[in-house]
């Protein structure tokens, strides 16, 4: 069975990533069930705020065989299970697989095949599945993201930000993409949102699920290098999340 996959995208320096944690730290709380951290963003960060390392992507799986580094002996579709294999973190809680940078030049028709092909098999081991995307619309553009249960929009409460996600949501709507229901979150917010971001709202015709508060303790994780999915429950932050997430999402 397709697991219930949650994408979310925005413009960079929105807290995309960490919020995308957060959803990580929620299912795991709420449901107890096995999900699948997916980090579509060339710059991958997902691992640092889940805490884990990473020791290859499915971009290096990709390359090594566009090089010719098959070893002598093993066909093409062996090496590149085995390399994307090696590229799942396995935790107690949770999988994380990393999608690395996008193609160089060349042709690269063979090994998206098989890299198709492997995370159809692997995405069906999971109920749930989390998608960090690039900021930007890029994803939607190639159509990286196809088959959303959940698209959610972050901005943070600049009338640039909200705007580069409205046009997301746009596109998404305009390619067909199977996008079952999209919202938006205003992210680190120091206030209520203004009558001006409101109104743009109001006209894109986007559904606005609220804000989240702006927090010094996830700053200060980041600067020590702690994972924020460790931020305590009773958190700020924490608390404000759930909420939103208990509200807008109708999980299986």
């Amino acid at each position: 069975m397709r697991p219930y996959s949650i994408a979310l995208a925005g413009k960079g320096g929105t807290g995309k990533t960490t919020l995308a944690g957060m959803l990580v730290k929620y299912l795991i709380y709420k449901e107890k069930t096995p999900i699948l951290a997916v980090d579509a963003d060339s710059n991958a960060n997902f691992n640092d705020v889940l805490g884990v390392p990473i020791s290859g992507t499915l971009g290096d799986a990709r390359e090594s065989m566009k090089k010719g580094n098959v070893p002598s002996g093993m066909t093409k579709d062996v090496f590149m299970s085995m390399k994307m294999q090696e590229a799942v973190v396995e935790t107690n809680n949770y999988d994380l697989i990393v999608m690395g940078r996008p193609e160089g030049a060349g042709c690269y028709c063979a090994a998206n095949t098989l890299l198709t092909n492997f995370l159809d098999k692997l995405t069906d081991n999971y109920p749930y599945m989390i998608m960090d995307n690039e900021a930007g619309m890029e994803h939607i553009s190639r159509l990286t993201t196809r088959n959303v249960d959940v698209m959610i929009l972050v901005s943070d409460g600049s009338v640039r930000g909200l705007t580069a996600a409205v046009r997301i949501n746009e596109l998404a709507k305009n390619l067909h993409i199977g996008m079952g229901k999209s919202f938006l979150i205003i992210n680190r917010s120091k206030s209520t949102p203004s009558d001006t971001i409101i109104n743009i709202i109001k006209d894109a015709d986007i559904t606005y699920a609220g804000h989240l508060p702006s927090d010094d303790t996830i700053y200060d994780y980041d600067m020590d290098g702690k994972a924020t999915i460790d931020l305590p429950m009773d958190n700020v932050f924490v608390r404000a999340a759930f909420d939103l997430f208990d509200k807008h999402l109708s999980l299986r």
